[in-house]
Parts: structure tokens; C-alpha cells; sequence
């Protein structure tokens, strides 16, 4: 059981953004969060979106980096992933 992390890679708002995932329950996922002082809005149905700023303090509290590519194959593999057709389909999904 992990917390994964992507590289920054995503832009928006003025810098880049990392996804962050558990590889084994959202609950996991929602309590690293917390813990961390990551708000509840950056939380898309399958993963927090966190600012390029975070990435080193994440990493230092556990976070595994991972590449983008890993990060998904480990999300699918955990039955969390929720698909693009899923998140335009559920209400308050995003497009991240």
C-alpha cells in the first residue's frame, strides 16, 4: 500500500501540478491528504491535484514518485482509476 506521486508536469493556474493517488483505498489517499494539509477541493474522484511547490514535502512525508505512466498502471491495477468517460459522466468531475 502506497501514495504515489507524478512528476509536475501539469499546468494551470501559473504552475505545474503533480497527481497524488493511493494504490489501495481512497481512504488511504484522503487521510495522507489530510495529514499533509492538502484541502479537500483538490481531490477529482480518483486523486488529489497538488501544486509543483508540494512535491518535496510530499515525497519527505512518503509520497513514492513515480512516472506518469506507472502512476496510472497502479491506479488501474487497484481498481481505482476512474476513467475520462467516468469523470465527464459523475457530477463535479473534472477534466484533470
Amino acid at each position: 500500500m502506497s501514495i504515489l506521486i507524478d512528476q509536475p508536469a501539469w499546468p494551470a493556474h501559473g504552475t505545474l501540478w503533480s497527481h497524488l493517488v493511493s494504490d489501495s483505498s481512497l481512504e488511504e489517499l484522503h487521510a495522507f491528504a489530510s495529514a499533509q494539509g492538502i484541502p479537500r477541493r483538490g481531490f477529482d474522484l480518483d486523486h488529489y491535484d497538488v501544486p509543483e511547490a508540494r512535491y518535496d514535502s510530499l515525497v519527505a512525508a512518503g509520497a513514492v514518485p513515480v512516472d506518469f505512466r506507472g502512476l496510472v498502471t497502479r491506479l488501474r491495477a487497484s481498481g481505482l482509476r476512474v476513467s475520462g468517460r467516468e469523470r465527464r459522466s459523475r457530477p463535479g468531475g473534472a477534466t484533470s
